[in-house]
């Protein structure tokens, strides 16, 4: 698998990306090219056409969650390339409604719509995107320290309800060697994500993680976060986008393998 950062937080020095506080990553798996997310603009056009990234060719956008920094950006893309051949691969409650403090924080074509744009293809369960990735689909509590936090509120049917984000999910690529799994926002936990992984894949050993942690603040959570991940041995771990500079700092002094992470960056796997 070859991944590249198309958008994140930051990019890199001397190398003159656009970046914005979003995620969008290019992934190859043999002769399946994956858009994961597409950001909170057009950025991640522009990105890609200075790398030399052609995304008339995408055979398939797989999407993390349903939040406006990683969905926004499917808005350009359509009026971009017109692509009806694409599929679009997701938990069925990534394009419904959502709003915060009376914002629409969601994605801004929804189902009804997208439907007609594209093959759109819903799912709960975990659903195999390429010939070694999976998208992960509803992320089990596996663990008693990650708690499902409200944001804001999601349309189901004609009311609006708390959203907890249960939609959110990840990518694993699986190899002879182990798991590598690549993140939106992490909104169902990290340590969750992984153990799922894990889990679906029948596999104990993890490479690498990639993607938002949504860790802001030293807590018991991090705290816990940081014993896990040094438990399961991973010995590459890239947190970005949602995860804050205080976070990465802490996991640095407790010993774990953490790499930075900007627009530009290219990983093999």
């Amino acid at each position: 698998m070859d991944l590249t950062v198309l958008v994140d937080n930051n990019t890199y020095i001397d190398q003159y990306y656009l970046g914005e506080p979003a995620v969008s990553y290019y992934i190859e798996d043999k002769n399946t090219k994956i858009l994961f997310d597409t950001g909170y603009s057009d950025i991640f056009i522009r990105n890609a056409e200075k790398m030399n990234i052609d995304l008339k060719k995408l055979d398939k956008i797989a999407i993390s969650h349903g939040h406006n920094d990683h969905t926004l950006g499917l808005k350009y893309y359509f009026e971009e390339f017109n692509n009806s051949n694409i599929t679009i691969v997701a938990h069925p409650d990534a394009f419904k409604e959502k709003i915060m403090n009376n914002l629409e924080i969601g994605s801004p074509i929804l189902e009804d719509e997208l439907i007609k744009k594209c093959n759109l293809m819903l799912s709960e369960k975990p659903i195999k995107i390429s010939e070694n990735i999976t998208l992960l689909g509803s992320i089990p509590k596996m663990n008693d320290f990650e708690k499902r936090i409200c944001f804001g509120r999601q349309l189901v049917g004609t009311q609006f309800v708390d959203d907890y984000v249960l939609e959110d999910t990840a990518l694993v690529y699986q190899n002879p060697q182990g798991i590598y799994i690549v993140t939106g926002c992490s909104h169902s936990g990290i340590c969750n994500i992984i153990e799922y992984a894990k889990k679906v894949c029948n596999e104990k050993r993890v490479l690498g993680v990639i993607g938002g942690f949504h860790l802001f603040n030293i807590n018991e959570q991090v705290l816990k976060t940081i014993d896990y991940l040094k438990a399961n041995n991973i010995p590459a771990l890239y947190p970005c986008h949602c995860t804050s500079l205080k976070v990465k700092a802490e996991m640095i002094n407790k010993g774990l393998p953490v790499h930075e992470v900007g627009v530009g960056l290219k990983i093999k796997w």
